[in-house]
């Protein structure tokens, strides 16, 4: 295969890459199907997060960070070992991020003029920004912080489409699907019944789901896409810290770009088209670590005058980024002083907030923290629409990190599809009888994971204000025995007339925090039950319940 037509292999490599990283987040995905395992009803994800787990940032992150690796992070090698000897492969022909940065740039660049293009394909120093940053990430995750997973771009894309344009457009599906129905013409309404069983295999969501911080991460998206229209796949070039770490390690490799200056005629095709900036042109030094082996630059070199091969002479290669020393240095330092800068504020140790309800199987707070990237994985596989992205709940470090809304959604008795779906271990996997939620247990109160308690505002709540009969939060809530119980009680109405109703109560000891009253509870606008993280089982210190310690006298 000569090397003029690498690019094409390259082009079909690109798109069945992006193909199965989207039907694989469709599939990760709960689309209401149910099954019975040993007489129970389970809910089970068999597709593990296979791009995520292949991810070599994440596992390097997982190491530094909690000094272990998770399961499933042993296919970083599958990207790393490939690196070592072809070089950054992975961003050129695998990265679904860069393949659409790619696309965009590529339309972008046909409406530019040729010496435009030329020119802004020319390395450029700010292209070393990602190193900085990968550096400073590095060092966060060394003294205990995941937080450069933010950055990551498979983790940034999972969470940007599970969590803002997916949902979007299953919104806008199914307002077309409705309009379709709305319509007269029956044939219309039978090509929205085929259109609505063909997308609901693989596009639409059970239910519509709904995020918070959804706008603000789609149009943080969509800003990253829009600046490839103005520098070709800018993300990849100055932003992407995987790319960086791909970068670093490609200079061992044995796969390099070999120059002939006499055979060059000065046309600059080679810069055309050039995806990472490394200067493939004659006469200029090229950047080994800048390139993504997009191959564009022998595709359209009309002499000859440059080749991909092993071993190559590299008198023109400059093998690793050019960093200057005194940027090196400031992030080494905003590395190590991030984390103790983001943690000085009293939130982690002495005052979390009361609503930071954490999925079941998550770690303390602290190791959690260290292992969570953001991916948004656990957000998009919950049946309930339960867990969000966080804002400030979690402080600044804590940024889109998982929560419990249980006035959303609750969390399903018998669901672990959270923990079964998280790459890194922040959320531990569980079974469902860890769990312990699932009907049929003999007993709650013991050894059940608990993500929080429920408590009563009694001044909202109907039997207990309004002399109204309510037991919506008796009759949901899961645990066996139940959490929630009732006791009769006389009560007045306005006319002063004595009334008998039911008043709720909860028993701290079996409550497991699902949040299925609160969401249930018909106060519409503020619950008269509420739950908070008070009583989780993960912390020692977050408790409620006074127990007299053993062997006390009575």
């Amino acid at each position: 295969m000569s090397q003029q037509s690498l690019p094409k292999l390259r082009r079909a490599s690109q798109i069945l890459f992006l193909g199965l990283f989207l039907l694989h987040l469709f599939k990760t995905e709960f689309r209401g199907s149910l099954r019975a395992v040993q007489g129970e009803i389970r809910l089970d994800m068999p597709y593990p997060a296979i791009f995520l787990q292949s991810d070599p940032l994440v596992a390097i992150l997982n190491v530094l960070s909690s000094h272990a690796l998770y399961r499933g992070l042993l296919w970083s090698l599958t990207i790393l070992i490939p690196t070592l000897f072809l070089g950054r492969v992975f961003c050129g022909w695998i990265c679904p991020l860069g393949t659409l940065n790619h696309f965009f740039s590529s339309w972008k660049s046909e409406r530019k003029r040729g010496l435009v293009r030329i020119e802004s394909n020319r390395y450029k120093r700010w292209q070393t920004l990602k190193y900085y940053i990968l550096i400073g990430g590095l060092l966060a995750a060394l003294f205990g912080s995941g937080i450069l997973g933010v950055m990551d771009p498979i983790s940034f894309l999972v969470r940007s489409l599970a969590l803002s344009i997916l949902p979007g457009l299953n919104l806008g599906l199914n307002a077309f699907f409705d309009l379709l129905y709305r319509s007269d013409i029956g044939a219309l309404r039978l090509l929205a019944d085929g259109l609505q069983l063909l997308f609901s295999q693989f596009l639409l969501s059970f239910k519509q789901p709904y995020f918070r911080q959804g706008v603000f991460i789609g149009l943080l998206f969509l800003f990253i896409i829009a600046l490839n229209l103005r520098i070709t796949r800018f993300w990849c070039r100055a932003l992407c810290p995987l790319g960086a770490l791909l970068g670093l390690l490609s200079r061992w490799s044995i796969l390099g770009l070999e120059k002939h200056p006499s055979h060059c005629e000065d046309c600059n095709r080679c810069l055309l088209d050039c995806q990472g900036g490394d200067d493939p042109i004659p006469g200029a030094k090229w950047r080994k670590a800048e390139c993504h082996l997009c191959f564009n630059c022998v595709g359209d070199c009309p002499e000859s005058g440059i080749k991909f091969k092993f071993l190559p002479a590299t008198p023109t290669t400059v093998e690793g980024p050019s960093l200057q020393r005194r940027k090196a240095l400031a992030s080494f330092a905003a590395g190590a002083a991030v984390l103790p800068l983001l943690r000085s504020t009293p939130g982690l140790a002495v005052e979390r907030h009361e609503r930071l309800i954490r999925p079941p199987g998550a770690l303390d707070e602290k190791h959690f923290l260290d292992r969570c990237i953001r991916c948004g994985e656990c957000m998009k596989v919950c049946p309930n629409n339960a867990l969000h992205p966080t804002l400030a709940e979690a402080g600044l470090e804590g940024l889109w990190t998982p929560v419990l809304v249980p006035r959303i959604g609750y969390c399903e008795p018998s669901c672990v599809l959270c923990s079964q779906v998280c790459p890194t271990g922040a959320i531990w996997e569980i079974t469902a009888v860890e769990k312990g939620w699932a009907t049929g247990a003999s007993d709650t109160s013991s050894k059940s994971i608990r993500v929080g308690t429920a408590f009563y505002d009694r001044g909202r709540c109907l039997p207990w204000a309004m002399a109204t009969e309510c037991i919506v939060c008796e009759e949901w809530c899961p645990t066996s025995p139940k959490a929630i119980y009732l006791r009769p009680a006389e009560v007045f109405d306005a006319a002063g007339n004595p009334k008998q109703v039911r008043q709720p109560y909860v028993d701290p000891e079996r409550c497991v925090g699902c949040g299925a009253c609160e969401f249930a509870c018909p106060v519409q606008d503020r619950p008269a039950v509420y739950v908070t993280s008070v009583g989780e089982s993960r912390s020692k210190t977050n408790q409620i319940l006074l127990r007299r310690p053993r062997g006390a006298a009575s």
